[in-house]
């Protein structure tokens, strides 16, 4: 329960922080490296003293963690940004959220050899399955639809990744969850350095514009994620890689509420099933 509780209070942060980068819009790179600065100001203290006074001892294969994490991390954030750009987030959002657990269920089941039983994996087939409800279907913009399914897979595809190697680093390579966060996101930083700084006008000019989504998605995107990290040492990852997608129902209904995307009474339904598939996972 403890698990189930740091799970879905991480998937309302996770919702808000992408609803901060959906109003961004085409910040691209410049963008991303802004986010991953601000965070790693602000957790970085935290982190350092998280270090500190823990009681795991520094090991060199926690370079090759973070290296590896933050590569997917950074490929994951800056496909994000750009589906949201050229697409619907009520699309990308989900159809990224829902195959990536999907994914990611697949491998700890077959290759990591978890077995949640049959309830587990009823809750998290119908939390995949109601997050596709609300994802596919017409768009409000000709076109978009293609586009939106293109890269909501992609992310998916990176999201699988990250969360498989997350969960390996937090649990069988041991990296404190708070250490390896801020240190995944200096590392990505340092990669998108060059990119931001070589156009130095558009970066100062995206952090005028978009000041406060830099700030929001750089407090919520740690809070939320090193939750994850902590819930992962603390459950299979067969069941709380699809728990996180209750930020589904509320990124959905926030692209509905805020910029007008179509097709309510799906995301109604979907959500529906999300959160049956939620209650399934967390009784199993």
């Amino acid at each position: 329960m403890t698990a189930i509780v740091l799970v879905l209070l991480a998937a309302v942060m996770h919702a808000l922080w992408n609803f901060a980068a959906k109003r961004a819009g085409a910040g691209g790179a410049p963008f991303v490296w802004l986010y991953q600065v601000a965070s790693v100001v602000i957790c970085g203290p935290a982190a350092v003293l998280a270090f500190l006074f823990g009681d795991t001892p520094a090991q060199w294969t926690w370079l090759l963690a973070v290296a590896v994490s933050a590569v997917l991390h950074a490929a994951y954030a800056l496909v994000l940004q750009h589906g949201y750009a050229v697409g619907d987030m009520s699309v990308v959002y989900p159809v990224a959220r829902g195959s990536g657990p999907l994914l990611t269920v697949l491998a700890a089941v077959l290759v990591l050899g978890e077995r949640p039983g049959w309830t587990g994996l009823l809750g998290a087939g119908a939390i995949v399955a109601g997050v596709f409800v609300i994802g596919l279907g017409p768009t409000g913009r000709r076109g978009a639809l293609n586009t939106s399914l293109v890269y909501g897979g992609l992310t998916g595809v990176a999201i699988a990744g990250y969360t498989l190697w997350d969960a390996y680093s937090v649990t069988t390579l041991a990296v404190p969850p708070l250490v390896y966060f801020c240190l995944g996101s200096l590392a990505q930083s340092l990669f998108l350095a060059p990119v931001a700084l070589r156009q130095p006008e558009r970066t100062r000019a995206v952090w005028r514009a978009h000041r406060t989504e830099v700030l929001v998605i750089a407090v919520l995107s740690p809070l939320a994620y090193v939750l994850v990290l902590y819930a992962m040492r603390l459950a299979p990852l067969s069941v709380v890689a699809p728990m996180r997608e209750l930020s589904i129902v509320l990124g959905a209904l926030l692209a509905w509420r805020w910029f007008g995307e179509a097709n309510p009474v799906r995301r109604l339904i979907g959500a529906a099933l999300v959160l049956a598939g939620i209650a399934a996972v967390a009784t199993a």
